[in-house]
């Protein structure tokens, strides 16, 4: 994927079949033809070198499903967050850990 910024405009450019079907996805999600785009904002931090992705979040499209963890429980009164949809919770002390967007809640420090 080739990505080019010319001040506040932003080119991506698929450089294979499945980069421009991945790409049609985030379009058809992201676009509405009614007009009400939705806003694609960065989550936690891109450092060259130390990461590997950059996360970004789409303003408007609700979040994966929660279940919890039948294996993990909350050692003590915490709130969780789901660093793929945004979403929080609160969960108290002895009840299982949430499970959201396939993955462990982590909590908030």
């Amino acid at each position: 994927m080739k990505i080019t910024v010319d001040r506040n405009v932003l080119e991506v450019t698929p450089e294979s079949e499945q980069e421009t079907a991945s790409l049609d996805l985030l379009w058809k999600v992201v676009i509405d033809c009614h007009g009400n785009n939705k806003k694609i904002v960065p989550m936690g931090q891109f450092v060259p070198g130390h990461d590997t992705l950059a996360r970004f979040h789409i303003e408007g499209v609700q979040g994966g499903v929660t279940t919890f963890s039948t294996e993990k429980k909350a050692v003590s009164d915490e709130t969780y967050y789901c660093h793929i949809c945004n979403k929080y919770m609160n969960v108290k002390g002895g009840d299982p850990v949430p499970l959201c967007c396939g993955r462990d809640m982590e909590t908030i420090d």
